[in-house]
């Protein structure tokens, strides 16, 4: 029991301490409120209150086989004699209103200026053989997005639509490519046929065109984040959460060496009380600290921005492997450090920067080429396979593949934690 009394006098000094719970929970909530506040609130039925994306148009397709279907519901479609003109019907579509606000451009520099003179937010492109490539089997059809350097919501959902409307107008192509191999036969009117089944059976039978080209279901097993702003605060209110829980893990430790300046701690050692319970104490007073702020930023993430976290026992491995992790880091930097003078800059340097590289995964979700980036240089420190392990849990990753993440942290910890208790026992021998 006496290492219990060591770690509750501990953690009762954190939690009476205005600056620890400002980093442990005023800081975190406080930077995703500014997000929930910078980019619209959630409503009760769940709806995201997002401006239209200003979207300027160059339409160049100069035509080519046009494809006849059934398109009762793509409005505007009946009348488009080419797949650029179908393109620009899609978009200003009574179901994108409410995201896209379009308009025309004569040509693709007028387009452009658009977007360099902020008057568009996105410019898409359209070529002249557009069709003509659609049309061919084997032919490469292509849409080209111009975008200022500054944004990145807007453009991705434009990105996004545009994704969407490729990929189901590729399936049209593929369909019959292999109809047409199935059967030996190359039949234009055959074609046309299978051209007609195809979309008949998939886009023009949805009940409205917002379901077609942002449909986006989470995986099985994984909570519903199809609100873009859930979809936004949710890794940033895991990121911040992991981020400050290093610093908790660091400024708890802390109290040894505060302890050793003001000689309380060589007092203690000169009890009856056996030095590894005094150390013990301590240790797991910041294990438990870290436990409580982890699990309250959770609950309070949840009923106050109904952040959707992952699986309970995904989110079980990914706190745990959290909590120790970040634990051992403080009792280790706290080893390395001879006084309390030395902690500012150890803790305002080392542990933002390493927690910063440990979120790249989390600043570049939109940019797959940073994100590539992200998954080899963020793991080179502790926080980013916290990081790592969150993002897979919030993505419905499998069991396995963030049971082996967590232990990948484990390790981490074993380390840090043996090299901590191996210099504080040196220390104080």
């Amino acid at each position: 029991m006496r290492i219990l009394d060591v770690a509750l006098k501990d953690m009762l000094h954190s939690f009476r301490s205005a600056t620890a719970l400002l980093f442990m929970f005023g800081i975190p909530l406080g930077m995703t409120g500014l997000f929930y506040l910078m980019f619209g609130r959630i409503a009760g039925e769940g709806e995201f209150n997002l401006p239209a994306t200003s979207v300027v148009i160059a339409n160049l397709d100069e035509g080519g086989p046009r494809i006849q279907a059934s398109t009762k519901n793509v409005p505007g479609a009946d009348q488009a004699d080419t797949m650029g003109e179908l393109v620009v019907a899609i978009l200003r579509s009574e179901d994108l209103a409410k995201l896209l606000d379009v308009r025309l451009a004569a040509d693709a520099a007028s387009a452009r200026a658009a977007v360099d003179q902020r008057q568009a937010q996105v410019a898409i492109l359209i070529p002249p053989d557009f069709s003509r490539q659609f049309a061919d089997l084997y032919g490469h059809a292509e849409i080209e997005l111009y975008q200022g350097p500054t944004l990145s919501l807007g453009p991705g959902i434009v990105q996004s639509i545009l994704h969407q409307f490729m990929d189901g107008m590729s399936g049209v192509l593929i369909a019959v490519d292999v109809g047409l191999d199935s059967i030996d036969s190359g039949d234009p009117a055959l074609a046309g046929l299978l051209v007609q089944r195809y979309l008949d059976a998939s886009l023009v039978e949805k009940k409205d065109l917002s379901a077609v080209l942002l449909d986006v279901r989470p995986a099985s097993g994984t909570a519903d984040t199809t609100n873009p702003m859930l979809r936004l605060l949710t890794p940033i209110m895991g990121g911040m959460m992991i981020f400050y829980a290093f610093y908790t893990g660091a400024s708890t430790a802390q109290s040894i060496l505060t302890e050793e300046e003001g000689h309380t701690l060589p007092r203690l050692f000169t009890t009856p009380t056996p030095q590894a319970t005094i150390l013990g104490g301590k240790f797991l007073a910041v294990l438990l600290t870290v436990s409580t702020q982890m699990v309250v930023l959770i609950i309070a993430a949840r009923v106050i921005f109904s952040i959707p976290w992952g699986p309970p026992p995904a989110m079980f491995l990914v706190v745990l492997g959290s909590v120790l992790l970040s634990s051992s880091s403080g009792i280790f930097i706290n080893s390395m450090l001879k006084d309390t003078k030395q902690s500012g800059a150890v803790f305002g340097g080392v542990l933002t920067l390493t927690g910063m590289v440990g979120m790249i995964r989390v600043f570049a979700l939109n940019s797959p080429a940073a994100a590539r980036l992200g998954d080899s240089v963020s793991l080179l420190v502790p926080q980013g396979w916290a990081v790592r392990g969150l993002l897979q849990a919030l993505s419905g990753a499998p069991l396995g593949e963030i049971a082996l993440t967590t232990l990948a942290m484990l390790a981490w910890s074993t380390v840090l934690f043996g090299v901590g208790i191996w210099r504080f026992q040196r220390r104080y021998a």
